[in-house]
């Protein structure tokens, strides 16, 4: 994919661009481009969200690549509530990071896309999401806001594989919130990376947050949100 700016045009200001960093790599990172995400692709979720659970077509939105919000392995990090919202909700969903892009990819040749995974959080102003679906209005809102997509550091694909199974767990000040397994996934990674690149034409450095489990929930100023997927170092957060 090419750019449409001339190369000698120079940039009015500088502008800061997102990278993640990437496990045994030394000091490089993963320059995040674009931030994809599926909605309802856990059966349990979509019943919760008054979805039907049956495998119907996947749909996908965006946060700006300034949605990240780096939390260091096994470390906790403040993680700021934002304005507007009285009901701030949390979605714990593996995070997949491309290092090749394509179109119209086939779900047998997706998984060479991808360099690695990672864990993350899908942060939702519930209220400002609910009250624009109702309004039958974009809900960007309630989803593309500062902070709202916390990850962890990028483990390679080279490293641990591509994780088709395992325990995806959340707990907030200790109670355990969300439990499920990525197997329970409606559509997998392949096939998320399918369909998507039917719509868009994916590119190196775009990651995709494939979908949370059951039982999305509250929190508040000074709770605690402990992420664990097998493979993968805790990811906590602290709201203050």
């Amino acid at each position: 994919m090419t750019s449409m700016w001339p190369e000698s045009l120079a940039p009015l200001f500088a502008l800061a661009h997102p990278v993640v960093p990437i496990v045994g790599s030394g000091d490089k990172g993963f320059p995040v481009r674009r931030i994809y995400c599926i909605g309802r692709n856990y059966a349990a979720h979509a019943r919760e969200m008054g979805a039907d659970p049956t495998r119907e077509p996947p749909f996908f939105f965006q946060k700006p690549s300034d949605a990240i919000q780096y939390v260091p392995a096994d470390g906790t990090a403040e993680h700021p509530y934002p304005p507007l919202t009285k009901n701030y909700h949390y979605e714990l969903e593996l995070v997949v990071a491309l290092h090749k892009g394509g179109a119209n990819v086939p779900s047998d040749k997706a998984l060479e896309l991808v360099y690695g995974y990672a864990v993350g959080l899908d942060m939702t102003r519930r209220d400002l999401q609910r009250g624009m679906g109702e309004q039958k209005k974009p809900w960007e809102i309630g989803k593309a806001f500062d902070h709202s997509a916390p990850i962890g550091p990028i483990h390679p694909a080279s490293s641990i594989g591509h994780p088709a199974a395992g325990a995806i767990v959340l707990k907030v000040n200790g109670q355990i919130k969300q439990s499920a397994n990525l197997d329970q996934m409606i559509w997998n990674v392949p096939e998320q990376i399918s369909r998507l690149s039917e719509a868009f034409e994916l590119a190196p450095g775009d990651i995709i947050y494939s979908g949370t489990p059951e039982n999305v929930g509250p929190v508040v100023k000074g709770d605690l949100i402990e992420c664990h997927i097998d493979k993968f170092p805790g990811l906590n957060l602290r709201i203050v």
